[in-house]
Order: C-alpha cells, then structure tokens, then sequence
C-alpha cells in the first residue's frame, strides 16, 4: 500500500490547510506542516474547510525546515514550485516519499529552491498567471502519486441505489 508525506512550508491561509488537510484524510497520506502558521489550528476556517477530519488525519508540526529535516532523517523530498524544471507528471513518485509546497504569498524560499534542484517540479499553466490554489496544486500531485500506485488502497467504485452502472 503507498503512504505519501504532503509538507506545507510555512502555510498562511486556513482554509488551504483544512482542505488539504481532508485531502490528505481521503488519500491515506501524512500532513507535515513547518511552522510558522499564519493561523491557528483551532480557528473557525480550519473547521469548515476539514477539521471534521483532522481527528483521523496523521499530522506532524516543526518549528521550522532544519526540524522537519532532522526528525525525517533520509527522507526523499519533491519540492513543488513554479520555477521548478519539469512536470510534476515526470516525476515517479516512490512509497513514502515527501511533497513539498510552499506558503500562499512567496512559496518554497529559494534557498532551499536552490539545494534541490533535481528534485524540484512544476504544474504546467499559462505564462500570464502566477500559480494555482495551494490546496488544489496538492490534491493535483498528491492523486497524480496515488494513480501511479495503482490507488491501490482505495475505493475505486461507487453504486447507486436504485440503478446499477451499465
């Protein structure tokens, strides 16, 4: 069964994090958030937009990039960024791996941009705009991880109730 890892680097916005946060619930993968937060994890948004599931969602806090390295020694880490070199869908994205994304208003700093490079990516989009939703850009990459496992650990059919699917 594939486990991922979602980092959020220092998120800003609330709602983005409850809604990843319920993403991450539905796929089976781990939140990791860096802090600072621009928020409470206990505001009214968080609730709304998942904290409903935050009881059943696997999530970790740092103080800051150096902890969340030091308490996942070895770990592989995709960095997700508008500069990055090629397509999230060129990336093969192993078992356990880490995804990485950055704060609403700058994204992953460049420094840490810069000592990654080869694991760096990007979601295609036109020239003109500057970047997707945060919590769509996750359930983008997080469910392109999860195809190439087959969804292996998920339900991949529904029923109607009255009706059965031709």
């Amino acid at each position: 069964m594939a486990h991922f890892h979602i980092v959020l680097h220092e998120p800003e916005i609330p709602a983005n994090t409850g809604n990843i946060g319920r993403t991450c619930v539905a796929a089976g993968a781990s939140l990791h958030l860096i802090e600072p937060l621009g928020f409470h994890l206990t505001e009214k948004a968080i609730k709304r937009a998942g904290m409903d599931y935050w009881s059943h969602l696997d999530v970790h806090r740092y103080i800051d990039y150096r902890d969340f390295l030091e308490k996942n020694p070895g770990a592989h880490i995709y960095y997700a960024t508008t500069k990055g070199p090629r397509c999230y869908t060129d990336i093969a994205f192993e078992d356990e791996c880490y995804i990485m994304f950055g704060k609403e208003s700058a994204g992953i700093p460049e420094d840490i941009l810069y000592d990654n490079q080869e694991t760096a990516f990007r979601i295609p989009m036109l020239e003109e705009i500057r970047s997707l939703n945060l919590s769509n850009s996750v359930a983008i990459v997080l469910y392109e991880a999860l195809r190439q496992h087959g969804f292996d650990h998920m339900q991949q059919s529904g029923e109607l109730r009255n009706y059965t699917w031709r």
